[in-house]
């Protein structure tokens, strides 16, 4: 195995693919990079922020003696369809453990001056605290397929030690304390492998591991004592320029077999960049799917992915001075946020509420024009509100009809349910073969139709319809029942 040693530094990664396409990538990495870095209400003493991070974090091989459940390795296996002289960009990204501490200065007669550790320190209104922050550290490697189809390729990461002390001053410039930043060494390696499967595609199997090989000074005891030696939120993007990853969730028919003897273990290959980037990869350390996105109308992160925007925001505004300055105190990010979130613009504010993205397509062959021109604009927003059915003429759910096998299904019809297997609800699976009638043909702003109905034999059927409570099909869901048709079998289907 070919070895080497490089530094980890942050920075352009120079990667050869539009700039758009890594941006679009690198903005959703960023996102799981940081995901529960801190959660709200992004202080200290909330007891969420006392357990933090929580995913691919690669524990130094010792702390297996601890917790085993946390090991120190991570492996992404991928295919791809690329030449012997493509190159293989391999970025690693992670984040490493920053032991934050507030000293406060202290006079000693004569005119000496000593510090000594604190939880918390104020200078001028200002609130310090000591806190474990996070700096990104990154490396990237570049190979030649050929290169490695000789021979598995690897490379040693290392991080120096490192100490930052920050004086802190009042108004009149006497020293009221300093902050001691540091953070330790770390050792690992990422190792390349690739092979040609069989078959004529003969596509090129990927495998990047990345292991944690630190060696703390003292063994760790505790997960707060391992983390300061671990890769946090470790994970890979990767990139071919010229080649085309194949989809790890939804592979070509001749390639699934190959996709599924793939072996990822503490990460999940998604194919990365907008939707018609082939070249990127991202190796993440949480269940994604292809082609991942930020939303649009996000104005910044909140740390929390999994979190409605607009209501995490309106709950980070709502919280009181005293819990504003907590969040200030306790790292720089939280401050960017509570500040970003308080100076926060009422239309950005209005962004969060939602996006109506209009679907229905143009027909095939249709030019764009202009509405002055005599033609709709498509894309434009409609002059009848899409939430108020009663001001659409165009549709109405008590005459609208679907054809259903070549039958005509509208309000009053008779139908079998047949839930499909999309459903996630196991009760829809007794509906499966019983009666019920058909209270409206609904259309939603999609263009796709539902049908409303009511069993048949439901005891508290009149009940649920004075309230327009009933249940939702597709119109393939269902099985359209020839006029005055019964059920003769007790229990049984109606056909």
């Amino acid at each position: 195995m070919t070895q080497g040693t490089v530094g980890l530094t942050p920075g352009s990664p120079g990667l050869d693919l539009p700039a758009a396409h890594f941006e679009h990538a690198r903005r959703v990495a960023d996102a799981i990079l940081y995901e529960g870095y801190l959660l709200y209400p992004y202080h200290q003493a909330a007891q969420k922020n006392r357990a933090r991070f929580q995913f691919g974090v690669l524990m130094p091989p010792g702390y297996a003696n601890v917790d085993a459940t946390e090991a120190s390795t991570c492996q992404a296996e991928c295919l791809l369809e690329c030449g012997d002289d493509a190159d293989v960009i391999v970025q690693v990204r992670f984040l490493q453990l920053v032991t934050r501490r507030v000293q406060a200065a202290e006079p000693v007669p004569p005119r000496k001056t000593s510090v000594r550790d604190v939880p918390s320190l104020t200078v001028d209104g200002i609130e310090y605290t000591s806190f474990d922050e996070a700096a990104e550290r990154q490396q990237q490697i570049t190979v030649v397929v050929s290169d490695l189809l000789r021979g598995d390729i690897g490379m040693q990461l290392r991080v120096e030690p490192a100490e930052l002390v920050e004086g802190l001053a009042d108004s009149r410039g006497l020293a009221a304390g300093r902050i001691i930043r540091e953070s330790g060494a770390l050792a690992g390696t990422v190792r390349l492998h690739a092979e040609r499967v069989a078959g004529p595609y003969q596509a090129l199997k990927l495998r990047v591991l990345v292991e944690n090989t630190t060696v703390p000074p003292a063994a760790p005891r505790s997960r707060e004592e391992g983390l300061r030696s671990a890769f946090i939120a470790a994970h890979c993007l990767i990139a071919v320029p010229g080649g085309r990853f194949l989809s790890m969730t939804d592979p070509p028919e001749w390639a699934a077999a190959e996709v599924a003897a793939c072996q990822n273990t503490g990460t999940w290959p998604v194919l990365a960049g907008p939707a018609e980037c082939t070249s990127l990869m991202f190796c993440a350390p949480v269940i994604l799917y292809d082609h991942p996105e930020v939303a649009a109308e996000s104005a910044g992160d909140l740390f929390d992915a999994t979190e409605i925007d607009e209501i995490l925001t309106l709950r980070t505004m709502a919280l009181t001075d005293a819990e504003k300055r907590q969040a200030r105190a306790t790292d720089s990010r939280a401050a960017e946020l509570i500040d970003r979130l308080d100076g926060m613009p009422p239309e950005m504010l209005e962004r969060l509420h939602g996006a109506i993205r209009y679907l229905r397509a143009a027909p095939a062959g249709a030019a764009a024009v202009t509405p002055e021109a005599g033609t709709q604009d498509i894309t434009a927003r409609p002059e009848v509100p899409w939430w108020d059915p009663g001001a659409d003429a165009s549709v109405s759910p008590e005459t609208d009809q679907v054809l259903i096998d070549g039958v005509a299904v509208a309000r009053n019809s008779r139908v079998l349910m047949r839930p499909g297997s999309r459903r996630a609800d196991a009760q829809d699976l007794f509906l499966t073969g019983r009666e019920a009638v058909v209270e409206a043909v609904l259309h939603d702003i999609d263009g796709q139709v539902h049908l409303a109905v009511t069993p048949v034999d439901d005891p508290a059927a009149d009940l649920q319809r004075s309230h327009g409570r009933f249940l939702y099909f597709a119109p393939d869901e269902v099985q359209p029942l020839p006029a005055g048709s019964t059920d003769e079998r007790e229990g049984g289907e109606r056909c």
